[in-house]
């Protein structure tokens, strides 16, 4: 089977798994207050040009999303998202469960507009309701498509105005960073959002997420809320030494465009068979319409996911990452020539 079902479905790159094996007899400080998390955190400022931020490894998104909504939130306050954003279709409740309402907008093409922001805003207007208080966006975003820097810039000014947190899941930020249609630096991440983390999990690292937090308000006591909410992980250093080994020298971002290089490989061999993607992804994500028979043929030979089903066919989804094998992926015009008969 060609594996194109996820980017987290191997247990790391060997670089991470040889940095941790490396180090396996050592003794160190629990629940992130090691060296090696140290480290990390001094080599993540310094990407970032910000000496001020604070960086917190957590384990995996749906907790970081979790935590830190739930640590800036009061219980009369909302988040607004996409209808199609992680956090209110893929995190079971998790947001809805520590008691904040999730207000959601069209997604086009994935993204949030600034009008849309400003129509939820206005159209709470006093206490029998709840108050928006937080943006929340994906980059790259669910459907793989990316966020320009104007783009940021625009709903960032609606965040002012509406006096909105603006926080990013950068659950897959190093494709987005890579994508060919970005001009976003990571030095500008800290003058546009409140909070991001950097994804770890899917780009590289056996698991775990930086947490980065950048609003002076969201440090006080965040150490606590995140062991009050179960995510301060014993073994933090496992975590630390990952990323470490991740930004040390610059793999994060090789791995990031070694995954874009197999998902412009496997888009241009679709689209010489005529298929072309649902969504406009110029990310790892690759969402495709087929039919009953080409989805029969491609569940035989390929591992990925169905994510719905109507009388138009079938909506399914390849993702790459940089353990896809360049020659496991030009299998896939055997496939398709099948199909194509």
């Amino acid at each position: 089977m060609i594996n194109l079902r996820n980017d987290y479905s191997t247990l790391g790159h060997e670089r991470v798994l040889k940095a941790l094996l490396e180090h396996k007899d050592n003794v160190y400080l629990g629940y992130g207050l090691d060296s090696w998390s140290k480290k990390a955190e001094e080599k993540i400022k310094e990407l970032l040009e910000n000496k001020k931020v604070e960086v917190h490894f957590l384990m995996n998104g749906t907790g970081a999303n979790m935590i830190l909504l739930s640590h800036v939130l009061k219980p009369y306050h909302a988040v607004i998202s996409a209808d199609t954003g992680h956090i209110y279709v893929h995190e079971t409740g998790a947001i809805e469960g520590s008691g904040h309402k999730i207000l959601t907008c069209n997604n086009q093409e994935g993204k949030i507009l600034p009008d849309q922001v400003e129509a939820i805003c206005k159209a709470h207007t006093d206490e029998h309701m709840v108050k928006p208080k937080a943006l929340y966006i994906s980059n790259a975003t669910e459907t793989g498509s990316v966020y320009t820097l104007q783009e940021l810039k625009a709903l960032k000014k609606v965040c002012i105005k509406y006096d909105l947190y603006f926080y990013m899941d950068g659950a897959r930020l190093g494709v987005a960073l890579e994508s060919c249609l970005n001009d976003i630096k990571w030095s500008d991440l800290c003058k546009l959002f409140d909070a991001f983390y950097i994804g770890g999990t899917k780009n590289g690292a056996l698991l775990g997420e930086a947490m980065v937090l950048v609003n002076e308000d969201f440090k006080e006591n965040f150490r606590y809320h995140i062991k009050n909410k179960g995510g301060m992980y014993a073994k933090g250093f496992v975590i630390g030494l990952e990323f470490y080994e991740l930004f040390k020298d610059g793999l994060y971002m090789e791995l990031a465009k070694e995954s874009l290089e197999s998902a412009k490989l496997l888009k241009d061999i679709m689209e010489e068979f005529g298929y072309y993607t649902f969504y406009p992804s110029s990310t790892n994500q690759l969402f495709y319409l087929v039919d009953k028979k080409e989805y029969e043929v491609f569940l035989e030979n390929v591992s990925f996911e169905l994510l719905g089903e109507n009388e138009e066919g079938y909506l399914i989804r390849f993702v790459t990452s940089y353990a896809s094998k360049k020659e496991e992926i030009e299998k896939m015009r055997r496939i398709l020539e099948k199909i194509r008969r």
